[in-house]
């Protein structure tokens, strides 16, 4: 049974570099804004702000966690050899007790400063990163409940300096988790 690591933050907080840590660790890595993505392209939709919001809302509409169990189930048929497995998207408490219902799981937050990841948000040079959205983004995390996994984490990520500063808080985060598994 796999170790899960619940990777959440905000917009431009930072996330992924839970990616490229996954990629160069060979850890799997799934997402709820893959799923999202997916479905975009699914409907022959444009990937920007506007349709990955909508989408979004829509596959959370009727179960807000929804998403979530997608990656437990998925989890559970392909992944349980595995020793950790990251996931990223989680945006209620209720989907991280999903998740611990079913897996052991340590929550790692990335966090900074509004302005600062304002100022990240527009320069990532994402097809759904429009700036003039970063507040409605904001606003729609919020309004999912991701302000509880953030102030629940067991493990912070500060990323308000240089990239390799931010690299090395999170690799000492998963030495740690790797440490406990």
């Amino acid at each position: 049974m796999p170790h899960i690591v619940i990777v959440v933050g905000m917009p431009a907080a930072g996330k992924d570099f839970a990616r490229f840590y996954a990629e160069e660790s060979k850890i799997p890595r799934l997402t709820t804004g893959d799923i999202v993505r997916v479905e975009c392209a699914g409907r022959g939709l444009d990937l920007n702000a506007k349709n990955l919001a909508k989408v979004s809302d829509e596959l959370r509409e009727k179960d807000p966690a929804e998403l979530t169990r997608w990656l437990v189930d998925r989890v559970e048929k392909e992944m349980t050899y595995e020793p950790i497995v990251i996931l990223e998207g989680m945006r209620s408490w209720e989907e991280i007790e999903i998740v611990r219902a079913k897996f052991p799981a340590t929550i790692v937050a990335f966090v900074v400063g509004r302005e600062l990841r304002r100022g990240r948000f527009g320069a990532r040079g994402r097809e759904d990163d429009d700036i003039s959205y970063f507040d409605k983004r904001d606003r729609r995390e919020i309004d999912y409940g991701t302000a509880v996994p953030i102030a629940m984490a067991d493990h912070y990520v500060l990323n308000d300096g240089a990239i390799d500063d931010t690299i090395g808080r999170f690799r000492r985060v998963m030495q740690l988790v790797l440490a406990g598994v």
